[in-house]
């Protein structure tokens, strides 16, 4: 059994504000490099056996503390880049919720397409093969994947089976771990969705000792 460990990055100071997409140079606020601290300790007991990150800074400086922590060298991986939204990048998002073509992305998001950027339906298909590459190659591990928030939603949609337009009722939190079992069973099975909190019980659990009488 496969466990992927699905990561977004922590707070950045556009978070919520803004629409960044591969904008570079956007990095972690004071409150999103805490976050990003306190992944190896949420973390501790939990064998991961890779770590995988988009190429956007964000992302990687969010894995850097749990790569250090665990020996491991992140790998990058730009299909698990946030969603390119082309001529909207940088805009606020209080003003596209203005707009009439943002009822689209939200309730219709499969006919939706960022002006000048990418198709919802083109980053469900990269962020969702990525995700299935990165499985094949783990085999029985847990492996973290630091990706965005859209990126994540489709991935979950994608291994639960939901229609993509309605992706947008998942909710992924900044620094949350969403956790995905493949190959336990036929079917993929979600363990864990935007948890912010403790992940102490995704450690393997050993059997207990049978005392031996004679």
């Amino acid at each position: 059994m496969t466990v992927l460990l699905l990561i977004r990055h922590g707070l950045t100071d556009t978070t919520g504000k803004r629409l960044p997409g591969w904008a570079p140079g956007l990095h972690l606020s004071e409150r999103g490099r805490d976050q990003a601290e306190a992944l190896p300790e949420r973390l501790a007991g939990v064998p991961i056996k890779g770590i995988y990150t988009s190429s956007l800074e964000r992302c990687r400086e969010t894995g850097a503390p749990l790569a250090k922590a665990r020996g491991l060298t992140p790998v990058l991986r730009n299909d698990l880049r946030d969603s390119n939204p082309g001529d909207w990048t940088g805009r606020p998002l209080a003003q596209l919720a203005r707009t009439k073509i943002w009822r689209t992305v939200q309730v219709a998001p499969s006919r939706f397409r960022f002006p000048g950027g990418e198709s919802i339906p083109e980053v469900q298909v990269r962020a969702a093969a990525e995700a299935e590459q990165i499985a094949a190659a783990h085999p029985r591990d847990v492996v973290a994947v630091f990706s965005h928030a859209d990126p994540i939603k489709l991935i979950v949609a994608h291994f639960l089976g939901l229609p993509l337009d309605l992706f947008q009722r998942v909710a992924i939190e900044p620094a949350s771990v969403t956790a995905i079992a493949l190959g336990h069973g036929p079917v993929p099975r979600l363990l864990r969705l935007n948890d912010t909190g403790s992940l102490a019980d995704l450690a393997p659990r050993r059997p207990p000792r049978t005392k031996v009488r004679g």
